[in-house]
């Protein structure tokens, strides 16, 4: 099976999607401050990677994002969430 660029790249994304994920959960549980800053710059450089290749994607067609919320949907989010 042929992986075509798309296929390639969203692949990539899912990987980086997912090692920003572990990050969090390990730099949350990292007690050595010299250990936690090092994980989170490693952290920081993939989310600019991801977002560098996110661009990329969507520029080419083939990521779509979703639309943007309304404004009615942003206030019942926070109502919700501030438990009013």
């Amino acid at each position: 099976m042929n992986m075509t660029e798309k296929d390639m790249i969203n692949d990539y994304l899912s990987m980086i999607n997912g090692s920003l994920t572990t990050y969090a959960g390990i730099i949350s549980e990292t007690d050595n401050p010299q250990l936690r800053q090092t994980l989170q710059q490693m952290r920081n450089q993939d989310e600019s990677r991801q977002y560098a290749v996110y661009t990329a994607a969507k520029q080419k067609g083939y990521y779509k994002p979703a639309a943007p919320a309304q404004p009615n949907q942003i206030q019942q989010i926070k109502t919700e969430l501030s438990g009013q």
